[in-house]
């Protein structure tokens, strides 16, 4: 088992909750990664379900929870031969204390690994990783123990604004793996969606962007290797700003789809 399985693992306790720990190694300068929460959530549903693969997840980010014990309740809403829908709450606190921090509605089904039947042009070449850059170290007092849990080299453009020059377009582009080898899977999938640095960043904002919203589909089961994410955004009015991400995996397909709606960073 690796850190990320041991960070993300769900222990049954009855047919509709399971216990949890939420990791603090994947802080994003205070607040937990809502990719990695999704995972952790992902965990039960799966667990729970006849089922093997989250093929779509849609979550609503209501509160930020905070590191340490919770559960995961949930609800199944139907079920059928070939997907099962399930509604997961990840809750914090005791008795009348319980508030609840995500909600979310998740399908499970079992995907097969065939060739797509069709899909879209690919999206223009990356450069070589050895062509790609890192983020550089944050500072111990900024909190952020996610960029320790995994690998990114980005597309240099995409980063211009850590140096004030950013392209003027929300946009972040990354090759992506984590930190500790292992294969992709649905999981990790989960968490590299919302991997990126907010696109709003390549825009000209900064501060902490809280997610509000976020929908991802899983399309295939991953290739060994490594993950390359393609950010993209439509629209940024009146303090909100939307993010799309393409996963694609080392043989080339397209491996998942992710859409969020977040609140520009202050600061």
């Amino acid at each position: 088992m690796t850190k990320f399985d041991e960070a993300t693992q769900a222990i049954r306790v009855d047919e509709t909750t399971y216990d949890v720990c939420l990791d603090p190694g994947y802080s994003i300068g205070g607040p937990l990664n809502g990719g990695y929460l999704m995972a952790v959530i992902l965990r039960a549903v799966v667990d729970s379900s006849p089922h093997e693969h989250p093929v779509t997840t849609s979550a609503q980010f209501l509160r930020a929870p905070v590191p340490g014990p919770a559960r995961v309740r949930l609800e199944q809403i139907k079920t059928g031969r070939t997907a099962t829908m399930t509604r997961a709450t990840l809750v914090q606190g005791d008795g009348q204390g319980e508030k609840a921090f995500i909600e979310s509605l998740v399908t499970t089904a079992t995907l097969a690994d065939v060739a797509p039947d069709w899909t879209g042009d690919p999206p223009a070449a990356m450069p070589p990783v050895e062509e790609c850059v890192k983020l550089p170290d944050p500072k111990p007092e900024s909190n952020m123990t996610f960029n320790a849990q995994i690998d990114m080299a980005f597309d240099p453009p995409t980063i211009g604004w850590l140096t004030g020059e950013p392209t003027g377009r929300p946009e972040g582009r990354a090759y992506f793996r984590m930190a500790e080898p292992q294969d992709p899977d649905p999981y990790i999938l989960a968490l590299a969606v919302d991997a990126l640095p907010p696109v709003v960043f390549s825009a000209g904002a900064r501060g902490w962007a809280p997610t509000v919203d976020l929908t991802w589909h899983l399309r295939a089961l991953p290739a060994p290797g490594l993950l390359t994410l393609l950010g993209s955004g439509r629209l940024i009015s009146d303090g909100w700003f939307d993010e799309e991400v393409e996963v694609w995996d080392s043989a080339g397909r397209l491996v998942a789809q992710s859409r969020q709606l977040a609140r520009v960073g202050r600061g």
